[in-house]
């Protein structure tokens, strides 16, 4: 029998969940994206509005399911519900939000009972087109939230920059999951 994982890539509109879970799926993700009707439109054209959904197998033969949720507040119902029987998340960030540091704490308090239980690991995109805060400075509001968890930053279209965000996760969970190259096991 094949050991299946849930993982979740969570964070505000236009962090790059879909765009993750794309540059990683060994499927072609399934998206329920829709033109945004809010103020979301000023930040680009589509929205998820209820999940993405991609797949991939590690080396070991384990599947890890993807799971991406909405970013905007009106369809947090869904947080809780794609949140149900997974074993880590992906906090997503998109650095040049007017306020990214608001952002951390918004997703840490409104998965606090989750990342209570479980691991979680920080990718922020975007860096390099802002002067915003820097990966201490995002450490440091976590620190606040009483998490110490691994912070990378990440073009959410590299595969590999991805990947990194999902070994992090699952060596967190268990060092044995991740081999000596790095790689999944």
């Amino acid at each position: 029998m094949i050991t299946q994982h849930k993982i979740i890539f969570t964070g505000p509109v236009g962090a790059g969940k879909t765009t993750a879970i794309g540059a990683i799926s060994d499927i072609d993700p399934v998206t329920t994206e829709e033109v945004a009707t809010d103020e979301t439109k000023e930040k680009k054209e589509l929205t998820t509005v209820a999940m993405d959904y991609g797949r991939i197998r590690l080396d070991n033969g384990e599947i890890l399911h993807l799971y991406g949720t909405p970013g905007q507040q009106r369809f947090d119902f869904m947080w809780e519900l794609l949140t149900e029987g997974s074993i880590g998340i992906v906090i997503m960030l998109d650095d040049t939000n007017p306020a990214p540091l608001d952002d951390v704490r918004e997703f840490v308090e409104a998965f606090q009972g989750y990342i209570d239980q479980h691991a979680v690991v920080v990718g922020i995109t975007r860096m390099e087109l802002a002067k915003g805060p820097k990966i201490a400075e995002y450490r440091a509001v976590l620190a606040q939230c009483g998490l110490n968890v691994p912070v990378f930053e990440i073009d959410a279209r590299q595969a590999k920059d991805v990947m990194l965000l999902v070994q992090a996760l699952m060596y967190s969970l268990d060092p044995g999951l991740v081999g000596d190259t790095g790689e999944a096991a």
